[in-house]
């Protein structure tokens, strides 16, 4: 039995990348794109966010000279070039997808609307949102998160590098304690860097549940959708 039937799936632009560290590795994009399919082949309707770190980050271009506003849609664009190579893996799988754009760029994909949304999965499209809000200063995390809320997600899922959410970096501090479910005032009285402080509040205040995962184990995904537990849950 699938738990949850309308999801959200929130990926990095870095997690594209393979040992270069920067653009898209085709073997890791192809894996990621099984991995939908296989919740996509549940009957599940699943929108894609997906950040452009790998090939711009905005704020990382104020701290090397540029406008913040530019820098910000220079992040945008990439993360669109992200998608389309999403949507190029799906439809090689035999997934059918639409790429939504929040910035206008016909015939790159559509502007984003609701109604488009709803008539893509009336057409059981798998949804991949683009161009964060359209807004600078904002990121792809509150992207996903304002995508899910308009969509009425069951569940934000977030795929990392690490299983979950722990009470410090489990990379730097051995004894660092993962948490199976914690609420969101636990988390932000702990200071747990899960997502910018945007995202988070709209996540809490629209009593959207999030999931915090290792994105890199193959099946992952679709145990969660099923209800395994497995990575951190979030939740009021």
């Amino acid at each position: 039995m699938v738990k949850y039937k309308k999801v959200l799936l929130k990926l990095s632009g870095e997690s594209l990348t393979g040992e270069s560290r920067q653009g898209i590795d085709p073997e890791i994009l192809i894996r990621f794109a099984n991995e939908v399919k296989s919740v996509a082949d549940l009957g599940v309707e699943l929108g894609l966010v997906i950040g452009g770190g790998n090939i711009f980050r905005g704020l990382k271009g104020v701290d090397r000279g540029f406008d913040r506003v530019k820098g910000d849609y220079m992040g945008m664009l990439a993360t669109v070039i992200n998608g389309l190579a999403m949507q190029s893996a799906l439809e090689g799988l035999g997934i059918k997808s639409r790429l939504l754009t929040a910035i206008r760029m016909e015939p790159v994909g559509q502007g984003y609307s609701r109604h488009l949304v709803n008539e893509a999965f009336r057409n059981q499209e798998v949804i991949i949102f683009s161009a964060g809000t359209g807004n600078p200063f904002f990121t792809t995390d509150t992207a996903a998160a304002l995508r899910a809320v308009e969509m009425d997600a069951d569940l934000l899922i977030k795929g990392t590098r690490v299983d979950g959410i722990y009470s410090a970096d489990p990379e730097k501090v051995a004894d660092a304690r993962k948490f199976d479910e914690i609420t969101y005032d636990e988390a932000y009285s702990r200071g747990l860097k899960i997502m910018d402080l945007t995202a988070f509040t709209l996540c809490s205040e629209n009593n959207l549940k999030m999931c915090v995962f290792d994105i890199n184990r193959p099946g992952n995904l679709k145990r969660i959708i099923l209800g395994e537990r497995i990575g951190t849950l979030v939740k009021n």
